[in-house]
C-alpha cells in the first residue's frame, strides 16, 4: 500500500502587509528586504480572537468540496503548527469538530517550519499501515501572533497561512517513495520563543521582557539552513539513485530566497522546476510547502518526481520524495 496525495487545499488572509507598510513601522526599506529575503509582502490574519483554526478550516473545506467527501469518512487529522489557538487542546480537535469529522481523532505536531513535512510522514505511515483510509494533514501558522513588529530582523520574514492535503492509499507505484527527516537540539537557542513554555512560564517579567515572540540569530540559522536543506535533498537523491534530470519539481520551504537558490544550485536543477511564492506570502513556517502544492497543483502531472524539503527551528529539517498521483 502506497500513501498518495489526492487533493490539496489552501488559505491565506486578505490583508497584505507590504514592504512599503513596514517602512512606516521600522527602520527598513523595500530594496533591503527583497535583496536579503526575496519577500515583497506577506498576508496577515486580522480580527480579534481569530486563531490559526480560522485559516485551517477553509483550507480543509476546499478538500472536502473538491472530493465531494463526507467528513464522517475522515479517520485522522494531523496539524503541523507552532501557533495553535490554545496551548491545549490541540487545534486539530477544533478543526474536526467544525468540519463535522465526528469519526476522526486528531493531534498537533510541533516541528517549527518542518511541521508539515514531519506530519506528512506520520500521515503516510498511517495510510500505509492500512489502519486508515483517509487522513488530512495540515501545515498552518499564524506567525503574526508571535512576531515582534519592532524587531526589524524578524518581522519582515513571517506571514500567516494554511495548507492541507488529503492522503489516501493506492497499490500503484505512486505517492510517498522515501523520506529523510532530521533534528538537532543543539540549535535550540538560535531560533525559538523564550517565554511561555513550562521552563519559563508566562509571568509579569516574561511579558514585560517581550519574551513571547520569535527570537532568531539570523546569521547562524542561515548558515545551518543552507547546508542542511541543500544537503538532505542531495542525500535523498543519492539514496534513491535519482539524477537531477529525474526531478520534475522541487517544493522547498519558503524561508529565504537565498536558501532556496543555494539548494537549487546544489541539486543542479533549473529554477523553472522550483515552486516559489515567498515574494507574496513570506515565511508562513509550517504552511509554506502545502501552500506551494496548492498553488502549483494544476501544473503537476501524474507520475512526476517531486522533492519536498524544509528547515526549521530546533533545528529540524528533511526531504521527502513523492510521485504525484493525479
Amino acid at each position: 500500500m502506497q500513501a498518495i496525495i489526492t487533493a490539496v487545499g489552501g488559505y491565506v488572509p486578505e490583508y497584505r502587509l507590504t514592504n512599503q507598510v513596514l517602512e512606516t513601522i521600522i527602520d527598513t526599506n523595500d530594496e533591503w528586504i527583497k535583496t536579503r529575503t526575496g519577500i515583497s509582502e506577506r498576508r496577515i490574519l486580522q480580527g480579534k480572537h481569530n486563531g490559526v483554526s480560522t485559516m485551517i478550516i477553509p483550507a480543509v473545506q476546499q478538500i472536502i468540496d473538491k472530493k465531494n467527501l463526507d467528513p464522517m469518512e475522515i479517520d485522522c487529522i494531523i496539524c503541523g503548527t507552532t501557533t495553535a489557538d490554545n496551548v491545549f487542546p490541540g487545534v486539530s480537535n477544533e478543526v474536526a469538530y467544525r468540519i463535522g469529522a465526528k469519526n476522526a481523532y486528531g493531534f498537533d505536531l510541533s516541528a517549527a517550519c518542518s511541521g508539515f513535512l514531519f506530519a506528512l510522514t506520520v500521515g503516510a505511515n498511517l495510510i500505509e499501515s492500512k489502519r486508515h483510509k483517509k487522513v488530512i494533514v495540515v501545515g498552518a501558522d499564524k506567525m503574526s501572533s508571535i512576531v515582534n513588529y519592532s524587531d526589524r530582523t524578524t518581522c519582515m520574514l513571517f506571514g500567516d497561512g494554511a495548507g492541507a492535503v488529503l492522503l489516501e492509499g493506492t497499490e500503484e507505484k505512486l505517492g510517498f517513495m522515501d523520506s529523510i527527516l532530521r533534528s538537532d537540539g543543539s540549535g535550540k537557542d538560535f531560533l525559538y520563543m523564550k517565554g511561555g513554555g513550562s521552563s519559563n512560564p508566562p509571568s509579569f517579567d516574561t511579558v514585560l521582557g517581550n519574551q513571547h515572540v520569535v527570537f532568531q540569530e539570523g546569521q547562524q540559522v542561515f548558515k545551518v539552513a543552507v547546508k542542511a536543506m541543500a544537503g538532505v535533498c542531495v542525500d535523498i537523491m543519492k539514496k534513491n539513485n535519482l539524477s537531477n534530470k529525474d526531478i520534475d519539481w522541487l517544493v522547498p520551504h519558503q524561508a529565504n530566497l537565498r536558501i532556496i537558490n543555494a539548494t537549487v544550485e546544489r541539486m543542479d536543477i533549473s529554477m523553472d522546476r522550483v515552486t516559489i511564492n515567498i515574494e507574496k506570502f513570506g515565511n508562513t513556517t509550517a504552511a509554506t510547502i502545502p501552500l506551494c502544492l496548492w498553488e502549483w497543483e494544476k501544473k503537476f502531472k501524474k507520475g512526476q518526481n517531486i522533492i519536498l524539503t524544509s528547515f526549521g527551528g530546533g533545528f529540524t529539517w528533511g526531504a521527502t520524495w513523492i510521485k504525484w498521483a493525479y
